[in-house]
C-alpha cells in the first residue's frame, strides 16, 4: 500500500526564512534610527558651535554606528529580535527601557576601554533618549502594519481532526498567529472531527476551487490518518495555482518554534531537512565555545572565586559539585556545579527532580541556582569539549532511561552536544517531571534540526533575559 505524503520543507523553510529577512529589515530600520540620532544629538549639541560640530563630525559615522550596534545588541539579548516572542505592551516597554540602559552602561563602559569612540556624555543622553523614542515608534507602527489582515497569509486548513485542532490549542489567537489568518478547517471525508462547527468550512465546493475562492496563500495539510486520505489531485491544482502546500509538523515549526512530537513522523524528521552536522558547522561551533567560555571564564573568575568562598561558609562538604550526565552520542561525562544542596540530598542512591522551594537546597544555593551561578563551572566543561554553550540541557542517565521509554524521539537530542543554555530554557520554564520534559523536547528537537552560528548566538543574548528575570530556576 502506498503512502501520500505532503513534505512542505521547501515551503516551511521559505516563509521561515521571510520571517528572518523581516526581522533582518527591522533590526537595519532600527541601526538607521540610532544612527540618525546621534546625528541629531550631535547637531543640537553643537547648534551654536559649528567649530565643535566639525571636530565631532571626524569619525563621527564610525562611532554613531558603534552606538546603534552596541543598543541593538542590548535590544537583542532582551529577546528584542525573537522571531516567536510575544509581548504585551507593558512588557514590552520594560524590555526596551532595559534594553537602552544595559547599552548606555555598556558604551560608557567602552568608552573607558577605548577612548576614541567617545561621542560625550550629553550626546549620547539625547541620542538614546531620541532612539529610544524612534524605535518605540518603528515597533507600534510595524506592528500596526503587518497585523493588518492585508499583510498576513490567508491559510486553511485540510483536516478537522485531532491534528488540525492543536492548531487552536497550541497557537492562541493573540501573538501566535501574527503572520497568518485562519479561514477554518476543512473535514476529511471518513477521518474524525474535533474542531468546532463554527470553524468548519462544509460543502460539496472541491478543495481548490474553495482555495480559489478565499484567495487562499496556504493550505496546511493536517490529517489524523494519511494513508489513503489526501485528495492528492485537488492538491496538485492548488499547488499549480501557487498556493502553498505545508505539513502540518512544518506549520508549526515554522510558526511555534517547536517540533510537535504527537504529528512529527520519522520520514519528516529524515526528510524536512535540518540537523547540519557538517565540518564547517562543527568547527564555526567548536570556535564559538571556545572563545564564549573563554571570554566568559575571563569575566566571571572573580564571581566564581566569591561563590566558592559563600558556599564552603555556608555548609559542610565540597565547594564543586560532580555529577554524571548524558552528552553527545549518548556518552556519558562528569558535570561541573557549584553545591547548591545539602551533602545528603540524595543519601539513599535515588535521582529526584529539584523542585520549587526544595528544602535540600542550603541559603547560598537558594541564591546561585536563581542567579544561574552554580553553572559557571559547566564552562570548564565546554572548553574540554564535553559541552557546548548552546545545546539541550544535559540530563543524568536514570531520567534519561527513563523517559526515552516514555517520550517519542528523546534520544534525538543527543545528536549534538548538550549546552549551557538552550532553545527550551528560553522558551519553558524549568521541568520537574515526565510533561515537562516532553513539552521541552519539543523545543530541543526544534533547535537539533535548525541550530546554526546566528542561532547559537541569539539564545545566548537572551539567556540574559533569562537570568535577569530569573525564568525557571529552582
Amino acid at each position: 500500500m502506498t503512502r501520500n505524503r505532503v513534505e512542505g520543507s521547501g515551503v516551511g523553510i521559505g516563509l521561515a526564512n521571510s520571517k528572518n529577512r523581516a526581522t533582518l529589515l527591522l533590526w537595519v530600520a532600527e541601526v538607521a534610527i540610532i544612527v540618525l540620532a546621534v546625528a541629531g544629538a550631535a547637531w543640537l549639541r553643537f547648534l551654536h558651535d559649528p567649530e565643535g560640530h566639525l571636530i565631532f563630525s571626524q569619525g563621527a559615522p564610525t562611532r554613531a554606528l558603534i552606538v546603534a550596534l552596541v543598543t541593538t545588541t542590548a535590544m537583542a539579548a532582551f529577546g528584542m529580535y525573537q522571531v516567536h516572542g510575544r509581548h504585551n505592551r507593558n512588557d514590552f516597554l520594560l524590555r526596551l527601557a532595559l534594553s537602552f540602559a544595559f547599552g548606555g552602561t555598556a558604551l560608557l563602559v567602552l568608552y573607558y576601554v577605548l577612548p576614541a569612540t567617545y561621542i560625550g556624555r550629553g550626546v549620547l543622553l539625547l541620542a538614546l533618549v531620541t532612539a529610544f523614542a524612534g524605535v518605540y515608534l518603528l515597533r507600534n507602527l510595524s506592528q500596526a502594519l503587518f497585523q493588518s489582515d492585508v499583510f498576513r497569509r490567508r491559510v486553511l486548513v485540510l483536516g478537522a481532526g485531532h491534528n488540525a485542532d492543536l492548531i487552536n490549542t497550541r497557537l492562541r489567537r493573540g501573538g501566535d498567529r501574527r503572520s497568518f489568518v485562519l479561514l477554518g478547517f476543512i473535514p476529511i471525508e471518513g477521518q474524525p472531527v474535533a474542531v468546532g462547527s463554527a470553524l468548519r468550512i462544509e460543502g460539496p465546493e472541491s478543495l481548490a476551487a474553495l482555495a480559489e475562492r478565499l484567495e487562499v496563500d496556504e493550505v496546511v495539510v493536517a490529517p489524523d490518518e494519511r494513508r489513503g486520505a489526501l485528495p492528492m489531485d485537488q492538491m496538485l491544482a492548488c499547488a499549480q495555482r501557487g498556493i502553498a502546500m505545508t505539513d502540518l509538523s512544518t506549520f508549526f515549526e515554522r510558526e511555534a518554534g517547536i517540533v510537535t512530537l504527537k504529528v512529527a513522523d520519522p520520514s519528516w524528521l529524515v526528510f524536512s531537512g535540518g540537523f547540519d552536522h557538517s565540518l564547517p558547522r562543527r568547527l564555526s561551533k567548536r570556535f564559538f565555545d571556545l572563545l564564549a567560555a573563554s571570554l566568559m571564564l575571563l569575566v566571571a573568575w572573580p564571581v566564581m572565586l566569591l561563590v566558592m568562598l559563600a558556599v564552603s561558609w555556608d555548609s559542610r562538604g565540597p565547594v564543586l559539585y560532580r555529577q554524571v550526565r548524558v552528552g553527545e552520542g549518548g556518552r556519558e561525562f562528569e558535570l561541573l556545579k557549584f553545591r547548591s544542596m545539602r551533602c545528603d540530598a540524595e543519601l539513599d542512591g535515588v535521582a529526584r527532580w529539584a523542585t520549587t522551594g526544595d528544602d535540600r537546597t542550603t541559603r547560598v544555593g537558594r541564591f546561585i541556582r536563581m542567579t544561574r551561578l552554580d553553572e559557571l563551572p559547566q564552562l570548564v566543561n565546554v572548553l574540554r569539549g564535553e559541552m557546548s554553550f548552546v545545546g539541550p540541557r544535559p540530563e543524568r542517565p536514570q531520567f534519561v532511561d527513563m523517559l526515552s521509554q516514555e517520550i517519542r524521539y528523546y534520544a534525538v537530542r543527543h545528536s549534538v552536544k548538550p549546552g549551557l543554555t538552550g532553545w527550551a530554557q528560553l522558551r519553558y520554564r524549568y521541568g520537574a517531571s515526565v510533561e515537562d520534559a516532553e513539552e521541552k523536547l519539543k523545543f530541543d528537537l526544534f533547535y537539533v534540526k535548525n541550530h546554526g552560528l546566528v542561532f547559537d548566538l541569539m539564545i545566548l543574548l537572551q539567556t540574559v533575559e533569562v537570568v535577569l528575570f530569573q525564568r525557571g530556576a529552582r
